[in-house]
């Protein structure tokens, strides 16, 4: 965290002088020192390098404090800068007087990239190792910079980045060539921003287009706070790509940006949101990001807000942008649970509830039977999605998601597959960077893709989602959080419970039961659409999921006998898988995440039959998901279960009510409502991630009780260093062997009963001998050569304290919080697509007409036909007005050419005598198709190419006069002509005509490319009947 005051030169002068008289001036030197930024820091603006009395000019002093962990806690990070910033002194002293700006920025990031310590923590600044002298007395020599556009003075640029800079090692060693050495304890790509930055201020720029024209060298999608004492009144955001967001809050008296809505709400309930996905409309079709300065000098409106694109282009905010957040604190209140975890299970059947009200009706039908009603608006399907289902436009489903919601996404799969047997549709379910990084198709407009995301703003799932709707894909969002970044991407969403439901916890549960839920009804209502199922099933299944929320109550009324279940074995073994067969393997899938993420274990997971790739020898813990599976396989299972058992295995059976085979097997038997499908995938994930809460929180037990003990011998110890007592005096004090005695013992008893198994192996045996040392029960001159690390040695104390503290470490499990990511996933891939070229798609370049801009399938049809284009002659670029409310052109459509080059310039255009649109242009314009043929009055070769705008409606026509190049061999026409190749070869045998590639090799590339399928083996029927009469004759 970083905080920022500007003080007038009378301000700063008083706050000056009392820090000597406050006996805080040396203190005050050592942290203004130039460096990388850690806890404690202080940055101070002198524009001569040195502090002088009588100052008239603003000086801008700046705090920073951080803290890291390798295993977060809720809370943990507030609560240690609070308590940095309340016992600052120095702080304390500026705080005092009254500054013309003041400025807070704080983030947490997730080490993706360098490791977990304070110099890595954000912000960072522009320090390297090139620059700088110790500072004396009043000097503060050190850090001095000269930019020429500011000149010389303590400069400072401090930086905090959400996302990744992919490109981070190029710029580093760029820089490094230079002459920078950045410090070997900064490993953080966020490092490279603000020394990129200066690159640009030593170039004379000032730092508004400095920090532009470095985020443009930025790769990877990213979003970038900035702050500096060259502009202390500004604040600079950046953001680029679609995994991130920032908004920015509107309050009376200040602004508030941050990635979450929830932010921003304390604060203000009006923000706006920046785009980094928006092309520029003054670019060259290639430039996307946006940024925003926050100037506090002004009013804190959109007229203190200056906005432009990274190519520099303005960008105007309207008040019509001003939106107003749908969340409130009270969304995200934890009230009077423990932990979120619990909080959000327990509250799980009311989402399901919710995610299921008011999504349909039921009512008696005109012949007796049940009708269903579905309730699902065109916001959550489109009409064009309705009719594309039933037209048979759509012939493939693709669900995806990350982690939980992938699991989610293969229940829904299978839940789309099992209700739509029978149509022609084929279903997948897909991992989202695997459908962005290997399975993306040129053209994918038969195809819906159902994203699964709890936030809404995973960086995998919206790139994937993006890159889907560029290729032509339709989009129906499964979200559990409104105005998330993937709501703005899809065309239509489906909220879980009441897209309010905000969960804090990482470890997600509730948001994957409505998940599977939604899934299932929006199968359903397909089933309908597609008549694969009468309503009278459709409503007999609706029927089981409403069943859901009681019997989720019923699993949750059992946490007691899971507690006691986890108590008994969860610690006892090192090793743990969870199987489950069939459905039930989602169940177990989603288990193992949950584990994972409560206990830090890495968990295998597999089908019950596939025991053989279990490592049995571990002896490890097995959960066996078996509720709702047929009699059929519950009877392998028993069997499996035994096999387990007779190989050492601690085994938990998550039952059916009323089976009784596991009793007396397993060792633990926890009963599940029995329940028709769809619910037991659920219901034994309930009881998994109950399970799951109770092991973190078993574990956790251990660190507890060592934060006690620690906490002891840490208060005997000051109390030691008070009296300067040598080291054998503190071994010889009375009170501290006997503490250390009585924490000896309750070790040794918790350590043999099975606690402390997921400490490391070294970390128990060194406080196992240290507990000797420290009460003297072996011989200090061994201790030496035990604990010998090449470096100054420790106390067997000391070490004891620390070796306690990396245990805490090692047995910490928050809970609601994580070691490796956030709840919004600010890591993950940030997919570059390389652009198109060609000498089609140079010219699209050259009009700054972006691929964005045309239709789906346009892009791959002309990616392949220019490879036929010889030459480009000339082109008119048309502008399309007039369209009707649903941008089609109608009888008023017009048309006016808007540029022109090569040989049109010197043709006559219909277009120059009548503005009607009509013709070929006019239906290009509806169909939206690619033209290819020939000019109906001059008889040219052309392209037309339909060019999209406002409301996705045909704004431009760009006509392409070229030439073919028909000494193409006929291998290379035959790949051009892609699928289209094999309906004449299929229409041509139709008719009972053998095939041959030499057919083609007489048609001009422009009618093989411009006429129909059909026209063609016309052609080459006439052509092969020709000979056959001349025979005849």
């Amino acid at each position: 965290m970083q905080i920022s005051f500007t003080l007038d030169g009378r301000s700063f002068e008083k706050a000056f002088a009392s820090l000597r008289e406050s006996f805080l001036y040396d203190d005050f030197i050592r942290r203004s020192q130039p460096g990388d930024l850690l806890s404690g820091s202080i940055g101070i603006s002198v524009k001569s390098g040195k502090l002088k009395k009588n100052q008239s000019n603003e000086t801008t002093v700046t705090f920073t404090y951080k803290t890291s962990a390798i295993i977060g806690e809720l809370g943990r990070n507030v609560r240690e800068l609070r308590e940095a910033i309340a016992k600052d002194a120095l702080f304390q002293a500026f705080a005092l007087f009254p500054s013309g700006f003041e400025t807070a920025f704080a983030h947490t990031r997730w080490a993706s990239v360098g490791s977990i310590t304070d110099d890595n923590c954000h912000p960072v600044n522009n320090y390297t190792l090139s620059g700088g002298k110790p500072a004396k007395d009043e000097e503060l020599q050190a850090g001095c910079k000269f930019y020429p556009r500011y000149g010389k003075g303590s400069w400072f640029v401090s930086v905090a980045l959400n996302g990744d800079i992919d490109n981070y090692a190029a710029l580093r060693t760029a820089l490094e060539a230079g002459g920078e050495i950045i410090p070997r304890e900064v490993t953080t790509d966020t490092k490279i921003i603000p020394l990129q930055i200066e690159k640009y201020l030593l170039d004379g720029h000032d730092l508004q287009e400095a920090f532009r024209r470095a985020v443009n060298d930025f790769e990877g999608s990213h979003a970038i706070a900035m702050v500096s004492n060259l502009a202390p009144e500004k604040v600079f955001l950046a953001l680029k790509g679609s995994g991130q967001t920032i908004y920015v809050g509107l309050a009376p008296d200040s602004y508030i940006f941050a990635s979450e809505l929830y932010g921003l709400v304390e604060g203000t309930s009006r923000f706006v949101k920046m785009d980094g996905e928006k092309t520029s409309p003054g670019s060259d079709g290639g430039s996307s990001g946006q940024i925003f300065v926050l100037d506090q000098s002004g009013s804190n409106d959109l007229s203190g807000i200056s906005a432009f694109f990274y190519d520099g282009t303005p960008l105007s905010l309207t008040e019509q942008q001003v939106q107003q957040a749908e969340i409130t604190t009270r969304d995200i209140d934890r009230g009077l649970y423990p932990h979120y975890f619990l909080k959000e299970i327990t509250e799980s059947s009311l989402s399901v509830k919710k995610t299921l009200r008011g999504r349909y009706r039921i009512r008696e039908g005109k012949d007796g039977g049940k009708e269903v009603v579905f309730n699902l608006g065109t916001d959550v399907l489109p009409e064009r999605l309705k009719k594309a289902l039933i037209d048979g436009s759509i012939r493939r489903i693709l669900v995806i998601g990350h982690g939980t919601a992938a699991v989610a996404g293969s229940a829904v799969a299978d839940a789309l597959e099992r209700y739509l047997k029978g149509a022609p549709l084929t279903v997948e379910a897909r991992i989202a960077s695997e459908l962005s990084g290997f399975c993306l198709q040129d053209d994918l407009s038969d195809t819906l893709v159902i994203p699964i995301t709890q936030s809404g703003t995973t960086t995998d799932t919206n790139r994937a989602v993006a890159m889907a709707a560029e290729r032509g894909a339709t989009i129906v969002a499964i979200v559990n959080r409104r105005q998330s970044d993937i709501t703005s991407k899809a065309h239509g969403v489906f909220y879980t419970s009441d897209g309010r439901d905000i969960e804090m916890s990482v470890a997600s549960t509730k948001a994957f039961y409505s998940q599977i839920i939604a899934g299932h009804i929006l199968a359903l209502c397909f089933a309908q659409f597609l008549r694969t199922l009468p309503d009278a099933a459709i409503a007999g299944e609706l029927a089981i999921l409403e069943q859901a929320p009681e019997k989720m109550g019923q699993v949750l009324s059992r946490k007691e006998e899971i507690q006691r279940a986890v108590e008994r074995f969860a610690k006892r073994k090192t090793y743990w898988a969870v199987v489950g067969s069939g459905p039930n393997k989602a169940a177990a899938d989603e288990i193992r995440i949950k584990l994972s993420e409560l206990c830090y274990k890495t968990i295998s997971t597999d089908i019950v039959e596939n025991k053989k790739h279990i490592d049995l020898s571990a002896e490890p813990l097995i959960i066996v998901c078996a509720a709702g599976s047929p009699e059929a396989v519950v009877g392998d299972i028993v069997k499996d279960v035994a096999i387990f058992k007779a190989h050492k295995a601690a085994v938990t059976v998550f039952a059916d009510a009323d089976e009784d085979r596991f009793d007396g097997l397993a060792d633990a038997v926890i009963r599940i409502p029995r329940s028709p499908s769809p619910l037991p995938v659920i219901l034994n994930t309930v009881a998994g991630h109950l399970w799951g809460y109770y092991a973190a929180l078993s574990i956790d037990e251990d660190a507890l009780f060592l934060k006690n003990y620690r906490s002891r011998i840490n208060r005997t110890m000051v109390e030691q260093d008070k009296r300067n007592a040598s080291l054998y005096e503190r071994i010889a004090d009375r009170d501290f062997r006997q503490l250390i005695r009585d924490f000896s013992t309750q070790f040794h008893e918790r350590r043999n009963s099975g606690a402390f198994s997921f400490t490391s192996v070294k970390t128990v045996s060194d406080i196992v001998l240290l507990l000797k040392y420290v009460v003297g029960k072996l011989p200090l001159e061994d201790y030496w050569t035990d604990f010998k690390n090449g470096g100054d040695l420790l106390s067997p104390i000391d070490l004891l304290d620390v070796s306690l503290g990396q245990a805490i470490d090692e047995l910490s499990r928050p809970v609601d919080a994580i070691r490796h990511q956030a709840k919004t996933v600010t890591v993950g891939t940030s997919r570059k697509e390389e652009p198109l070229r060609g000498i089609l798609f140079n010219l699209l370049k050259e009009l700054n007409i972006d691929t964005k801009m045309l239709v789906g399938k346009t892009v791959p049809e002309l990616n392949r036909i220019q490879e036929a284009v010889g030459e480009i002659r000339g082109y008119t670029l048309y502008g399309i007005n007039n369209l009707d409310a649903d941008g089609r052109p109608g009888d008023e459509a017009t048309i006016a050419i808007i540029k022109r080059g090569g040989i049109s310039l010197d043709m006559k255009s219909r277009a120059e005598t009548s503005n009607r649109l009509m013709g070929t242009k006019k239906i290009m314009a509806r169909t939206r198709r690619l033209y290819i043929g020939r000019g109906k009055l001059d008889g040219m070769s052309i392209i037309i190419l339909p060019v999209l705008g406002e409301g996705n409606a045909v704004r431009n026509l760009l006509l392409i006069h070229v030439t073919f190049n028909e000494t193409l061999p006929l291998k290379k026409k035959i790949d051009i002509l892609g699928v289209k190749y094999n309906d004449i070869r299929n229409l041509t045998n139709e008719y009972n005509l053998h095939w041959e590639d030499s057919y083609l090799e007489k048609i001009p590339l422009e009618i093989l490319l411009g006429e129909a399928a059909e026209t063609l083996v016309e052609d080459i029927r006439k052509e092969i009947s020709e000979p056959e009469k001349e025979k005849e004759l």
